[in-house]
């Protein structure tokens, strides 16, 4: 099938603001409720803006104990790459590692890189802050939307989507190349795949090897957003109430994240935090193919109506919401 009916028929992959345009009644609704046009910029006072666009990361992830988080470093612009070397060395961080900006969102510029070569050809590329992060090797990555009332001690996992990245496998004949052809979901990463990969989308996969083609868990990047909401009880409550616990002035968004095993998840342990977005955090799950389109916009619904209501119960506390102008200034820096 053409991929223009592919996007036509499956709105994972519509435009962002074909998505939300008929959401925009109850977008207006929660407004109304919430006494502000930019009632979500009071929903995490402990973010900028609250999470809605142009957050550093740094700044968010000095709020999350070390115990869960991926080892970081903040790379300022303009930084002469000789010191690179050494700050891996004194952070105890082995190629390969991940190069993602300071700000920025969707798998834009974020790159595995595996040797100093890599590093120093992603160093010069940068145009802005950035950051060099561990490679967790842990096999299970999730998106993990908590939430939590400002009145409430214990929050709650409103979304849990199982990450699965984009790969082939071989049939002993066929090029990665042919195989990607075969696949919908991949071929509309074929061209950045011919960039990225090169002669090495002529190889010939033996029967049965499985081939990881994009190591980034973005859906932008081919990975394939599958609904696990069926694993959320209490347990996981507890854990994401307990990490989100020592960062003041949070209360909605969305953990990237892997972990060793499930039964780690519920217990808390070997959790790597990657990074946490904010207000403008998706419940990943509605992307999963399976998902009809109803559900997704009645658990957006739902979502949004949690984040109002925690606007109001922080604006009750005397947060302010940004003013409008504010907001239009973001927007414009961030789409230029």
């Amino acid at each position: 099938m053409p991929l223009f009916f592919v996007k036509v028929f499956n709105y994972e992959y519509w435009p962002w603001w074909l998505f939300y345009l008929p959401m925009t009644p109850y977008w207006i609704y929660q407004a109304i409720r919430a006494k502000s046009l930019t009632f979500f910029t009071a929903v995490n006072p402990g973010i900028e803006a609250g999470g809605f666009y142009g957050e550093h990361k740094t700044e968010i992830m000095k709020n999350i104990s070390p115990e869960y988080l991926a080892k970081t470093i903040f790379i300022p612009f303009g930084t002469d790459f000789e010191v690179l070397p050494k700050l891996l060395i004194d952070n105890n961080l082995q190629y390969p590692v991940i190069g993602k900006p300071n700000v920025g969102e969707r798998g834009n510029s974020v790159a595995k890189i595996h040797s100093e070569t890599e590093l120093r050809a992603y160093h010069e590329t940068a145009n802005a802050d950035y950051l060099i992060q561990e490679f967790i090797t842990y096999s299970i990555e999730f998106g993990v939307l908590f939430s939590r009332m400002p009145n409430e001690t214990v929050g709650k996992v409103s979304s849990l989507t199982l990450k699965e990245f984009l790969s082939v496998t071989g049939d002993g004949k066929s090029t990665i190349e042919e195989l990607v052809l075969e696949s919908t979901r991949a071929r509309f990463q074929l061209e950045a795949l011919q960039k990225r990969l090169g002669n090495s989308m002529q190889e010939v996969l033996p029967l049965g090897e499985n081939r990881l083609l994009e190591p980034i868990g973005n859906h932008c990047r081919g990975t394939k957003f599958v609904n696990a909401n069926h694993l959320i009880n209490s347990q996981l409550h507890d854990v994401f109430t307990k990490v989100a616990k020592g960062f003041d002035g949070f209360f909605y968004g969305r953990f990237d994240m892997k972990v060793s095993s499930i039964e780690d998840l519920y217990e808390g342990k070997n959790i790597r935090i990657m990074e946490l977005n904010g207000v403008s955090s998706d419940p990943g799950h509605i992307y999963d193919p399976r998902y009809y389109l109803w559900r997704a916009y009645r658990d957006l619904m739902w979502h949004w109506k949690r984040a109002a209501n925690i606007s109001i119960v922080n604006q009750k506390n005397g947060v302010k919401p940004l003013p409008f102008s504010e907001i239009w200034a973001i927007v414009k820096g961030h789409f230029g």
